[in-house]
């Protein structure tokens, strides 16, 4: 069973009073793009400023706010941070749903088992798939979903591909090892135009 009761930030104890920083709504520090506040001098990051609260998130945004305190441009795009919920098999994704998806426009959607997947076969670990969402109209991947015990480190692929807009195609065409379950990614890429090998 998953409970999810939600977080909150954790600024008690920060003395924002005393710098005459507020608060939103939901308790989060505002920044802008830089993780600059209102208050000049003072940065914020991480689970205390709105979005996912996230280590790897909160890691990234620690390195793009030093490189902005030193006056380098330091970004974080927000659109393509993976999520992993750690349970057994894994659950993670990156990007829209296919329901967030359809709400922008026509998508296609490729969708491929692990249990079609040799090395997921072979550990008898065929639990879950993949499923790639992609912009009907230009192919970019929008959105890549993973459930498998291995899902937290194959969903690294998808996220570094849809940073520099990666499409369905790209993947489909890339070369990937066999046996491996990152197969099943190309597979899931190459069921968006309805041509997976293995199913």
């Amino acid at each position: 069973m998953l409970v999810a009761i939600g977080r909150r930030p954790n600024t008690g104890g920060l003395g924002l009073d005393k710098t005459g920083l507020g608060l939103n709504k939901k308790g989060q520090i505002e920044v802008d793009h830089r993780f600059a506040t209102a208050v000049p001098g003072i940065w914020a990051i991480g689970d205390v400023v709105p979005g996912l609260m996230l280590a790897h998130k909160a890691m990234d945004e620690g390195i793009a706010v030093a490189e902005n305190i030193a006056g380098q441009i330091g970004i974080v795009n927000h659109a393509v941070i993976p999520s992993v919920v750690y349970t057994h098999p894994e659950i993670a994704g990156v990007g829209l749903t296919e329901e967030e998806a359809r709400t922008r426009g026509e998508i296609k959607v490729g969708k491929f088992p692990f249990a079609a997947n040799s090395p997921a076969k072979t550990n008898r670990d065929t639990d879950g798939f993949v499923k790639v969402v992609a912009d009907a109209e230009t192919d970019r991947v929008l959105g890549v979903h993973i459930i498998s015990t291995l899902a937290g480190t194959m969903i690294a692929q998808a996220a570094q591909g849809m940073e520099f807009g990666v499409t369905s195609e790209d993947i489909a065409y890339t070369c990937h090892a066999h046996p491996t379950h990152s197969e099943a990614l190309k597979e899931a890429a190459m069921a968006v135009t309805g041509k997976p090998i293995h199913m």
